[in-house]
């Protein structure tokens, strides 16, 4: 099963589990079914919940929120994941804040979707990783697709939470297969945390890398290169929820060389702050600071050739891995 099935069935089990649940975005009704077609057959399906909306994000998160607010589940979909920003205000200053700021606990049950990152052509304002703009909110969750992790098991996560979830879906793997990995590797879950090694892994691999769902592919890419090339063995961790990110769950998986991998540009990213967490709880441990790989600071072009120069890679990370190794 490809990604973005596996996301269109976790969206129709929610809408057919909780009756008091609402789909919203722009061009999502059939037969268009979304820009990405993840939610194809949902409106025929289930006709007053899915909810087709004018483009203006900043008004179909208020409604989700309003929906939210009043005890319903609510999930919008941003068509492009660059036009979050038009909704930060609702986010910042209304959602997220809506959860504790009346006196006691509010339950909020609503998921933000947001189709992101490059490597697909789409230019500059709609290609981007927006993830760090939004982590250390108070109130706000932040989750990252995965092929490694089932969404409806994801959706059912955030929804529990009862606090408004940005999750993000980086284009490139709408169309990959759920729990694909090289045969050199095996893919074992951890609740929220996947981990992909060598079947007869050492405890403490050569390197560990830590990365979102959208990266993991680029990593694994480098990890067998590294190892056919050079004997270096890596363990890839992939954690589902980015914010708050549970550290403890990282820590028995790392070793002493550790890399931190993203799409998005350098500066108060997500990885960063894994980084920051990581050194509080093992600086004696590790051989010198856990890497940092991000993309250039540039504008994302639409041609290929030039739109993989700037953006994270598999030779980007392989080099970043030989260089930790070499302290």
């Amino acid at each position: 099963m490809r990604v973005a099935e596996n996301l269109n069935a976790a969206l129709h089990g929610l809408l057919d589990d909780d009756p008091t649940a609402y789909l919203l975005g722009e061009d999502i009704l059939d037969p268009y079914g979304g820009a990405f077609k993840v939610t194809k057959g949902l409106s025929t399906r289930f006709p007053g919940r899915v909810i087709g909306t004018p483009i203006s994000e900043g008004a179909l998160t208020g409604v989700a929120a309003g929906l939210a607010l009043t005890g319903n589940t609510a999930v919008a979909e941003i068509m492009f994941g660059d036009f979050v920003a038009l909704a930060f205000d609702q986010l910042c200053n209304f959602a997220s804040k809506s959860v504790s700021m009346y006196g006691r606990r509010l339950p909020l049950r609503m998921v933000v979707r947001c189709p992101t990152g490059g490597g697909r052509g789409y230019g500059p304002t709609h290609s981007q990783s927006l993830q760090k703009h939004f982590v250390g909110m108070p109130g706000l969750s932040l989750y990252e697709m995965s092929p490694f992790h089932d969404n409806r098991a994801v959706f059912a996560a955030m929804l529990e939470r009862g606090e408004p979830c940005v999750f993000f879906e980086d284009k490139v793997l709408y169309t990959r297969q759920m729990d694909l990995v090289d045969p050199l590797f095996r893919v074992r879950g951890d609740g929220d945390l996947a981990v992909v090694e060598l079947h007869d892994a050492d405890d403490y691999p050569d390197c560990v890398i830590i990365a979102p769902g959208g990266m993991a592919h680029r990593a694994l890419a480098a990890m067998r290169s590294l190892l056919v090339e050079q004997e270096i063995s890596c363990r890839l961790l992939v954690p589902s929820r980015l914010y708050p990110l549970d550290v403890e769950k990282l820590l028995p998986f790392v070793g002493d060389v550790v890399l931190v991998a993203e799409e998005s540009t350098a500066g108060g990213t997500w990885g960063s702050e894994v980084a920051h967490l990581l050194h509080g709880r093992l600086w004696d441990r590790l051989r010198g600071p856990v890497r940092l790989v991000h993309s250039r600071a540039e504008v994302i072009p639409t041609a290929a050739h030039l739109e993989s120069q700037v953006l994270v890679g598999e030779s980007t990370i392989h080099h970043a891995v030989r260089e930790a190794l070499r302290g």
